[in-house]
């Protein structure tokens, strides 16, 4: 089972095995408290189409088809290797994330790709 969480909600057993998907460490998040498995910068959407998306919900789409051209390159590529391994190995994997739009960003790409990768 894939889960997303944003990362500043309270971690809860059922989270299984609980994967930081941003690429930059969640503002004001302690990493004691983050009670992460995992920080796979590398699966994030780079610097530069980060700053460009800024969040803008009219900008989604094009986000969405620039990050998966983004997971088909090294470094990308490989974290997201790793990430279908972890789903593969773990009953449940939550990908946590920072962005306060819970259903436009980066994790909710990765859910949908690693579902249909199942």
């Amino acid at each position: 089972m894939i889960k997303r969480k944003r990362i500043y909600e309270v971690a809860e057993t059922t989270d299984g095995y609980r994967v930081l998907v941003d690429r930059i460490w969640p503002r004001g998040m302690k990493k004691e408290a983050a009670q992460i498995d995992l920080w796979l910068k590398a699966v994030a959407p780079s610097t530069e189409l980060r700053k460009w998306f800024g969040h803008d919900p009219e900008r989604f789409d094009d986000f969405k088809g620039c990050y998966l051209q983004e997971l088909e390159k090294a470094p990308a590529k490989d974290a997201l290797a790793r990430l279908k391994a972890l789903v593969a190995e773990q009953q449940t994997v939550t990908l946590l994330y920072g962005a306060k739009n819970e259903e436009q960003n980066q994790a909710v790409i990765l859910q949908d790709l690693l579902e249909k990768a199942e």
